[in-house]
């Protein structure tokens, strides 16, 4: 009886640590979202923001699971409490695929983040995927689907900037004790 006690204790410890860990990463990409954000001139309400970098960084540091959530929250409370909530729910979508893809590919072939040519393939594979998605999203808003293609240079660079930044960071961190042992 007394293993089955500690057996759900360890459980339910796993699950709470679960959960707080995907709100603090939530809560990251949500704040670098926030922290420095450029409203483009161009486009329909694009934005230059560490958001980016910050899901790439979960995703690479703690798989596709974690990236999806955190992308999809940070970002997308970042919309509702922004002033963008007409974009939240393209941005919830994009930026869960986002994140799943970068993390999945990060991930794979027994990898946990720690090849650093998955991890630049992830982020870049997926770019297309977020462009498409926000340019459907913007069709659909907009009723316009000439209109879209204005924000994608914009959607380019923050993406570019992330990988600038997420790659360098992730290789750091994969240094540290924290992340050496296996999740």
């Amino acid at each position: 009886m007394q293993n089955i006690q500690r057996s759900t204790h360890s459980a339910t410890r796993a699950k709470t640590f679960d959960l707080v860990l995907t709100a603090v990463l939530s809560t990251l990409v949500l704040v670098s979202t926030v922290f420095i954000n450029i409203k483009l001139p161009i486009g329909q309400g694009g934005l230059i923001h560490l958001g980016t970098a910050a899901l790439f960084i979960v995703s690479i540091l703690f798989g596709p699971k974690k990236g999806a959530l955190a992308g999809a929250i940070g970002m997308g409370l970042f919309d509702i409490f922004g002033g963008w909530a007409i974009w939240a729910p393209t941005t919830i979508v994009a930026r869960a695929l986002q994140g799943y893809i970068v993390g999945r590919i990060a991930w794979s072939k027994g990898h946990q983040g720690d090849h650093i040519w998955l991890n630049i393939l992830g982020a870049i594979a997926s770019i297309p995927v977020m462009l498409a998605v926000y340019f459907v999203g913007q069709g659909i808003m907009f009723g316009n689907w000439i209109q879209p293609f204005a924000s994608i240079p914009g959607d380019l660079i923050q993406n570019i900037v992330g990988l600038l930044i997420a790659i360098p960071l992730c290789v750091a961190l994969k240094k540290t004790p924290f992340f050496r042992k296996k999740f």
